[in-house]
């Protein structure tokens, strides 16, 4: 271990266990409302000090200049332009849901997922404390990308499928950066989150949509806006697999967005995916 790693792990220990007594939802609340706001001089210069500060690759967007954008919130869920992120073509290949950094990647192995090194947190548990919901994924493979700031923040599909159930779990909203992982056991079973079940060539499929501190909402292209939640219990939705109610997608398609940055933990059934 180097001696800069040996004399940062206090501080992130120290910084991961500050987030505990923190009002989480109050204060994603108070950045969406900044985040919201369309007053010119604050939403133009906070969108130009986060493309600064973050390296930001407008050209890569759908709309280009500031103005275009009526608050920062617009911004951060920007468009690209279609050819900024090619689809593959490749038969049976699983596009990745969205940007960002592959933290894990494994096999759900005796009903735990790897948060990080040291740290694991139960399948059930993620899925909303239903044995019956993580059945199908069983010693099945899964995967957990990170979105940073920077990242783009709309989420795609990662093979056709038939939406069959979504789930909202409300619970507390962690940050989701490496350090805290390393810090705060069950993450991601603890933060607010949706799952998105699908049906797919593959098998069934869960997109699970994690929220994380200062992520005033999570999206999806057929319900809108689920959080903030406006109740403290489980809900879950069933959809039908045929008729006009239906939810078809094909894999590229746009699946939700987040409204800050957050994770996705992609889930398979065995023997269907192979990394």
């Amino acid at each position: 271990m180097s001696l800069k790693h040996f004399l940062l792990r206090p501080l992130q220990r120290g910084v991961a266990w500050l987030q505990y007594p923190l009002p989480h939802h109050l204060l994603s609340r108070l950045a969406r409302w900044v985040m919201r706001n369309q007053t010119l001089w604050l939403k133009d210069n906070l969108i130009r000090w986060f493309v600064r500060r973050h390296g930001i690759r407008l050209e890569e967007a759908r709309y280009t200049r500031i103005a275009a954008y009526p608050h920062f919130e617009a911004f951060f869920t920007r468009a690209l332009r279609p050819e900024a992120r090619p689809v593959t073509r490749e038969p049976g290949a699983v596009a990745s849901p969205v940007d960002g950094t592959m933290s894990q990647c494994g096999t759900v192995e005796r009903s735990r997922l790897l948060q990080a090194k040291g740290r694991t947190y139960s399948l059930a548990e993620l899925l909303g404390g239903s044995p019956q919901r993580a059945e199908p994924f069983q010693g099945g493979e899964f995967c957990t990308t990170y979105l940073s700031p920077r990242d783009y923040h709309r989420v795609h599909m990662p093979l056709d499928g038939t939406l069959r159930e979504m789930v909202h779990i409300p619970g507390r909203l962690f940050s989701v950066n490496p350090a805290t992982l390393r810090h705060v056991p069950r993450v991601f079973a603890r933060n607010e989150r949706l799952v998105c079940r699908f049906d797919t060539e593959a098998g069934p499929m869960a997109v699970v949509l994690v929220g994380a501190l200062v992520v005033g909402g999570i999206e999806t292209t057929w319900a809108g806006t689920l959080t903030p939640p406006s109740a403290s219990r489980t809900l879950a939705w069933r959809y039908p697999v045929s008729g006009e109610e239906a939810v078809h997608l094909a894999r590229g398609d746009e699946l939700g967005r987040f409204t800050l940055g957050s994770t996705v933990i992609l889930l398979f059934g065995p023997e269907r995916v192979h990394w």
